[in-house]
């Protein structure tokens, strides 16, 4: 492929998702584990209008909904788990392969007749019957505009906040170099339904939990700064010190790339059971969504992760020397 080529992906299929909902009556609607903006706001987006054609909507996400993000309307309706009923339509948003899609999508696949794949993520692996894939969204919540568009719902002033939600959070404030002109005429459009930014923006945008605070005292004095490569670690001993054992890194591995030596970013994070999460960052130009893919995650190409199995050591050890390989590499990609 020449440098002037672009990966042609299939086109999402409208009709038939459309008709899957239409023949549907009991839906199952899921999003990813460790859920951010674009996660919940993506399925509260669709929740809303789905409701209001008289489908009986079930959302779940693994563990609810996180505390910061119970501002955006109908948070509340998210239950944090699944284990009853049968579902004539499962809708994943925003997760990439069906790993993230957690236990309440593990049981959605088991009990619904068919599965509707939303998503943005280049790396998503095309599980579920439909797919509503385009990558070259910002946002998952892009995709779910688009198809409320396709449908000839109307968005309601809580739908566009749920919706400017995840676009705001997942192109970081309008900041990620994918963002375009649509992605402001979307969130211009949004802002005239209803959706606050500023406000959005003060819920989403630069803000942490002391608790945070203390756990990057934790973390901060195991950051390493190699050729262009920056990581740090998080002990399952310092989440239990400061109570976050469920949360993420806090906004870690974001924050260490924004050095100005650094290339690439990397956070792992020990869990229970001998397993290990990783955070990949990166500045434009590098690409870590085929490494996280690699490692059996998936993601961005400016920002994904993963996964595996093993000690925070053992984790370090495979994880390392292949975000090295990224950051020679380095690349004209784009995220």
């Amino acid at each position: 492929m020449s440098a002037m080529q672009t990966t042609r992906h299939p086109e999402p299929q409208w009709q038939a998702a459309a008709e899957a909902i239409a023949r549907a009556n009991s839906i199952l609607l899921v999003s990813h584990i460790a859920p951010d903006g674009d996660a919940v706001g993506s399925l509260l987006g669709l929740a809303g209008p789905l409701r209001s054609m008289g489908k009986s909507i079930t959302a779940a996400i693994d563990d609810g909904v996180p505390a910061d993000l119970f501002f955006i309307p109908d948070s509340d309706k998210i239950a944090p788990r699944v284990d009853a009923g049968e579902f004539d339509l499962l809708i994943t948003l925003d997760s990439s392969d069906l790993e993230r899609i957690g236990r309440a999508g593990a049981y959605g696949m088991a009990h619904s007749k068919q599965v509707i794949n939303l998503d943005h993520h280049p790396t998503n692996t095309r599980f579920g019957d439909i797919h509503l894939i385009a990558p070259e969204a910002v946002a998952a919540v892009e995709i779910v505009y688009d198809f409320l568009a396709y449908l000839r719902i109307d968005i309601s002033p809580s739908t566009a906040y749920a919706l400017l939600t995840g676009l705001v959070t997942d192109t970081q404030g309008f900041r990620i170099s994918a963002t375009n002109s649509r992605t402001l005429s979307i969130a211009q459009d949004l802002m005239s339904k209803g959706a606050p930014l500023s406000q959005i923006m003060s819920h989403t945008l630069n803000r942490r939990t002391y608790e945070e605070v203390e756990l990057w005292k934790l973390a901060l004095p195991s950051v390493q700064l190699r050729k262009g490569l920056i990581y740090a670690s998080i002990r399952q001993c310092d989440l239990r010190q400061v109570g976050l054992e469920k949360a993420g890194d806090g906004g870690l591995v974001s924050y260490l790339v924004t050095v100005d030596q650094a290339k690439v970013s990397v956070v792992f994070k020990e869990l229970p059971e001998e397993k290990v999460e990783i955070g990949f960052r990166a500045k434009p130009g590098y690409d870590v969504a085929s490494l996280a893919l690699k490692l059996g995650g998936g993601g961005h190409t400016l920002a994904s992760g993963c996964t595996i199995e093993g000690s925070l050591k053992q984790a370090r050890d495979i994880v390392l020397p292949l975000a090295h390989r990224v950051v020679a590499a380095g690349a004209g990609t784009r995220e």
